[in-house]
Formats: C-alpha cells, sequence, structure tokens
C-alpha cells in the first residue's frame, strides 16, 4: 500500500489510539451484522412486517454495501483513509439511528440500505487505516491485535443482540452503534494520522458500482416478491432486467481503462476457483444463519438472548482455532481444508434438521453448531489466504475487495432465494408448523452449496500452497462479515 507513513509503533500512545479508532470502527458494522439476525422474529412483530420485510431488513443492507464495498476502498486511497473512514462512522451512525427510530418496515429497510452505504466507507478503511499508520514492523502484530478484538465482538455480538432485544428492545440494537460512533470520530480526527495512495488515479468507476447494485438489487426483488405476486410480469420484468443488466456490468468493466473490478484478475485460474468456492459457501453460510435464527425463536421457542447465545459456538470455535487452521494450510496447501471444511459445514447444516419443537439443546442444537463451526474453522483463512497468494502482491488489496464483494453478493441472494426454493409464504415465520417444515426443505439446499463448493475446491484448486499468505486477520466469524477487506483502488 502506498502513500504517506508516519511509522506509529504500537507501544506508544497514538499506536493504542489508532488502534481503538480501527476497532471501534469495525465493530460498528460487525455487532450490528451479528445481532440483526436474532431481532428479526421481534421486529416482525413490532411493526407487523412479513417475511419479504424481514428478508429486505437484511439484504437492503448487503445490497449496497457489496455494491459500493469497491468504491469505498478507492475512494480512501484517493482523498484520505482517516477522512473516508470518519465519513463512513458518522454515516453509518447517523443510518443506525435512522434504523431505531423507523415507525414502520418500509423506513427501517430504507434505513438499513443507507447503513450499507456507511459500511462501504468505513469497513475498507479499518484495515486499510492500520496498513498505512503503523511502521512495518509492528504493522503484523497491529492486524493481529484488531483481529483479536474483532473476534471478541464477534462472539460477544449474538449474546449482546439477544440481551437488547430481550430487554430494552430491538430498537437498540441499531441505536448502540450511535455512542460508539460518539467516541470514535473525535478520537479518529485527533490521534490517527491520514494517508492516501498518491498513485491513485483514473476516474471513478461509478458506473460499474451503480450497475452491480442495480443487477443485484433488481434479481432481489424477484426472488423475495416471487412468492407473494408468483410468476407476475413485474417479477420476471424485474428478475430478467436483474441478469441484463449483470451483462452490461461485465461488458462495461471489460471496456473501462480504470475498472472497479478489473477482469484480468480472472485469467488467474486459481483465482476464479476460490471465488466460485466463496459464492457457494457464503450463500449457504448466509442462508442457514438467517433461517436458524428464526427457526430457535420461532419453532423452538428460545428467547433472543437464548437464540443469540445457542449460535455461540461457530463465532468461538473460529475465534480461537482459525490460526491453528491457518498454519495447517501452510503446511499442507489449501486443497484439502477447501474440501473438508464445506464437506463438515455440509454436515452441520443437515445435523439442524434435528433440531424442531421441543429440541434439546445440549442433544440437538450444539452438535449442529459444532460441526459447523469446525467447517467454519477449517476452510475460512486458507480460503482468504488463497485469494490473495492466486495474484501479484500488488493486487492483493484488490483481490481481497473483490472476493469479499462476492461473499457478501452470494449471502444477498441466499437471503432472497432460499425461502423461495423452500416455499415459505409469506406469514410463514408467524406459525411454528409451517416454519418448521419449510426450514427442513431450506437445510438440504445449504447442505447442496457447499458440497459444490468442496467439488469445486476438490477439482479446480491447486497452485502454491498457502504460506506466508495467511493474514492473522482472517478470524472473524462469516456470520458477521466474509472475509476482512483491504483496501482496492482504482487507475
Amino acid at each position: 500500500m502506498e502513500g504517506a507513513r508516519v511509522d506509529v509503533r504500537l507501544s506508544s500512545a497514538q499506536g493504542r489510539w489508532v488502534m481503538l479508532t480501527t476497532v471501534l470502527g469495525s465493530a460498528m458494522a460487525m455487532v450490528d451484522a451479528t445481532v440483526v439476525n436474532v431481532a428479526l422474529p421481534r421486529v416482525g412483530e413490532d411493526l407487523d412486517a412479513d417475511l419479504a420485510a424481514l428478508q429486505w431488513t437484511v439484504n437492503a443492507y448487503m445490497l449496497t454495501l457489496a455494491g459500493l464495498i469497491l468504491l469505498g476502498g478507492a475512494l480512501g486511497d484517493r482523498f484520505g483513509r482517516r477522512k473516508v473512514f470518519v465519513v463512513g462512522v458518522v454515516w453509518f451512525a447517523a443510518a443506525s439511528l435512522l434504523c431505531g427510530l423507523a415507525p414502520n418496515a418500509g423506513i427501517l429497510i430504507a434505513a438499513r440500505a443507507l447503513q450499507g452505504v456507511g459500511g462501504a466507507l468505513l469497513t475498507p478503511g479499518s484495515l486499510a487505516l492500520i496498513q498505512a499508520s503503523f511502521h512495518p514492523d509492528d504493522r503484523a502484530r497491529a492486524v493481529g491485535v484488531w483481529s483479536g478484538l474483532g473476534g471478541v465482538g464477534a462472539a460477544v455480538g449474538p449474546f449482546l443482540g439477544g440481551w437488547l432485544v430481550d430487554g430494552p428492545g430491538w430498537r437498540w440494537v441499531f441505536l448502540l452503534n450511535v455512542p460508539l460512533a460518539l467516541v470514535c470520530v473525535p478520537v479518529a480526527l485527533r490521534h490517527v494520522p491520514e494517508s492516501r495512495d498518491p498513485q491513485a488515479r483514473g476516474r471513478f468507476d461509478v458506473l460499474g458500482a451503480g450497475l452491480a447494485a442495480l443487477a443485484l438489487g433488481l434479481v432481489t426483488y424477484a426472488l423475495i416478491e416471487a412468492p407473494d405476486q408468483g410468476p407476475s410480469a413485474v417479477v420476471a420484468g424485474c428478475g430478467a432486467a436483474g441478469v441484463v443488466l449483470g451483462a452490461v456490468f461485465v461488458y462495461v468493466e471489460k471496456r473501462r481503462a480504470d475498472p472497479m473490478m478489473p477482469l484480468t484478475l480472472f485469467a488467474s485460474r486459481q483465482f476464479t476457483a476460490i471465488n466460485a468456492v466463496t459464492l457457494c459457501v457464503y450463500a449457504a453460510f448466509s442462508g442457514f444463519f438467517f433461517l436458524t435464527a428464526l427457526q430457535l425463536q420461532v419453532v423452538v421457542g428460545y428467547s433472543a438472548l437464548q437464540a443469540g447465545t445457542a449460535l455461540l459456538p461457530t463465532t468461538v470455535l473460529m475465534l480461537f482455532l482459525s490460526s491453528k487452521s491457518g498454519e495447517l494450510a501452510q503446511r499442507i496447501g489449501p486443497r484439502i481444508p477447501l474440501t473438508v471444511g464445506p464437506l463438515l459445514c455440509a454436515g452441520g447444516t443437515l445435523l439442524m434438521l434435528r433440531v424442531g419443537e421441543g429440541s434439546s439443546y445440549a442433544a440437538d442444537v450444539l452438535p449442529a453448531m459444532v460441526v459447523m463451526g469446525a467447517g467454519m474453522v477449517t476452510l475460512v483463512a486458507p480460503l482468504t489466504a488463497t485469494v490473495l497468494a492466486s495474484v501479484a502482491t500488488a493486487r492483493a488489496g484488490l483481490a481481497s475487495g473483490i472476493n469479499n464483494a462476492a461473499a457478501r453478493a452470494a449471502g444477498l441472494v441466499a437471503v432472497a432465494a432460499l425461502p423461495l426454493l423452500a416455499g415459505m409464504g409469506p406469514e410463514a415465520y408467524r406459525s411454528a408448523a409451517e416454519f418448521g417444515e419449510t426450514f427442513r426443505r431450506a437445510m438440504p439446499l445449504c447442505a447442496g452449496a457447499l458440497v459444490v463448493g468442496a467439488v469445486i475446491a476438490w477439482g479446480t484448486v491447486r497452485g502454491p500452497r498457502a504460506g506466508a499468505c495467511v493474514p492473522q486477520s482472517r478470524v472473524n466469524c462469516p456470520l458477521t462479515a466474509p472475509p476482512l477487506e483491504e483496501p482496492a483502488g482504482q487507475g
């Protein structure tokens, strides 16, 4: 990463302030994403929202985040990483306040879309500030500290979210971001050095970002509305228009001199293969956690706090064992972990078929979560490391950003498509019997996507071992976020 460096030492007072800033910024997006699924049943009850509205509550955020995250990294490189990060934090907090005050589902969904814009500005900036600010000798340790504290936040998130939903109410899931921002912004402005990439040039690919977001949005709309409207002209038209705009996006990116997503990266067979694996596994993860949080509350009868706590084993396993998984991938290469990991996750997904009315946590829920967590531990660090190892070092940040966008887009489509494929009606989550039946149809679909990912990994992932590219920062649970981003410049 080029640009002005201050070479802050981690042991210095300024180094600690930089760490506090980046951890707080990351925590806003991470904790928010962790707890929203747990809050959905209460949101639906309070706002009289159907299943489609709950899907949009999740997807509106992922839509703008996936479409704009590469552009957000480029803006930081050009105009200043601290400046764009602070703008992102303020934007995210303001959108969170609007979410917390939303009087109806429509305003909540719009506010969630605005949150995604803020997330696209602040999320790439967290790691970028660390990379640009710290002395090279301290950078790896700083990333490790940031990652570890982020992992703690991911572990606390579901518990905190459940407590807020059951206590003060679901609105505090969003309102909590405001005091975090009130601490983060002054510290950033006073103590974090500014940096930018002096070589960043060319035009911003606003057209590409717009096309990507619009294509994803139209396809998502068609998938979410299809159960209620059926194959109507509007649904079919939106779906077809989304596919056409996706093709236009690829055409535009191929023709532009400074594209948001350079298609030349996909000349690497390894890079293409690992992104295909990413699409499969993160689609399954997003669908699994979205539906499981509902299943535990609607069918099993858990409170929000109990549901959030029930999901903790996956995050705890990721927090404590991901570094060991990365070391193993260094020794044996990525092919076996990227094959075994999705298969373990598929097993955990199928174990959830035992979870229904009257289920025991210890006998039914916990085994599924432990197996799912073991699979995630096995595959996440090697997956991200292989993405970075598949391209030249100078393009590693861009490759990581593209992989992150792919993961979020896969989750977006999965949350939209799974209820349709499983036959969930608009009011399914209000009935334990109906939701439980459709949940049992959805879990094999998630398992199938994971198996496809394993097959792709076994058949295509080759090349150099992950080696030195296993990053300490990739220990966060996909329940909260895909592989963490590095800034992606344009031009």
